[in-house]
């Protein structure tokens, strides 16, 4: 006998998780790693892009502002059938992000600008010390 369910399992949740050295090198491995993982898990293009520059700016902000020599970060990506979770955890957790504006002369500072576009949510959490993670969420709509 033939049955149709009209309800699809869900996928399991998947993880991936990595340290990497708190340095510019570490934060491009990041990028790349990310994108590699995301692309495996068969995420819309879309969001791996976004994705994919989210990864990028908190891994630069987490080798830039929350290095400690001989301390590394870690890299964590969260996929469920709901939203994909990035996180960066660092060894700083004294020195908080700050949500600016710059000036339009500023060669930086943009970094927490652009995460707030991009993402659908982002935060920071606290601990244990002396760690923080910033993270960022972005929904993942079904294709209809």
């Amino acid at each position: 006998m033939n049955q149709e369910n009209s309800t699809q399992p869900l996928a399991p949740a998947r993880h991936f998780s990595v340290l990497l050295s708190s340095t510019p090198r570490g934060a491009h491995l990041a990028r790349f790693l990310a994108t590699e993982w995301l692309r495996t898990w068969g995420l819309p293009p879309g969001i791996i892009g976004t994705a994919e520059h989210l990864v990028a700016e908190l891994a630069a902000n987490a080798a830039t502002h929350g290095r400690l020599p001989g301390r590394d970060f870690r890299l964590a990506l969260h996929a469920t059938t709901e939203a994909l979770r990035i996180e960066v955890t660092d060894t700083r957790g004294s020195d908080l992000p700050r949500y600016q504006f710059p000036s339009p002369e500023a060669v930086s500072g943009r970094g927490l600008v652009l995460v707030d576009a991009l993402a659908d949510r982002w935060g920071v959490e606290l601990g244990p010390v002396p760690r923080k993670t910033v993270w960022t969420e972005l929904d993942l709509l079904p294709v209809e």
